[in-house]
């Protein structure tokens, strides 16, 4: 291979590993990616979008399963030789719902953490006297 300088987003590593026997010779690649010298602030700010766009993720996995959940209850009463199909699917998207909901609640708590972590590694101090 020709020793070629590309310009990246992120710097790669690459680890070469070959096996010894040359019957079963596997190639194996590993690639590390670094972040470059990135200070507190900058890692936190990433993480806090990053945790923002999950709890979108969460939410709009509730939404979806809510609705799919109603879709299965009106199938229920339309279609009454299959109700109780459209029952148990009506239940299992309720579950979904009830658990992306909580993903993106979790995810709402995650990110006012790295909010935190923002606001202190920029040097803001919140005083609270009362």
């Amino acid at each position: 291979m020709s020793e070629e300088h590309h310009h990246h987003l992120f710097h790669h590593k690459k680890e070469e590993e070959v096996s010894a026997d040359a019957a079963n010779s596997v190639y194996v690649e590993q690639t590390t990616v670094e972040y470059g010298s990135e200070d507190k602030y900058g890692k936190a700010i990433k993480e806090e979008k990053h945790h923002k766009h999950l709890e979108h993720v969460g939410e709009f996995g509730a939404v979806a399963a809510g609705g799919f959940a109603m879709y299965e209850k009106h199938q229920a009463k339309k279609d009454p030789e299959h109700a109780h199909r459209h029952k148990i699917e009506e239940e299992i998207a309720a579950a979904a719902a009830v658990g992306s909901g909580g993903f993106a609640f979790h995810e709402h708590h995650e990110k006012k953490g790295d909010k935190k972590e923002a606001e202190e590694a920029s040097g803001k101090k919140h005083h609270h006297l009362f």
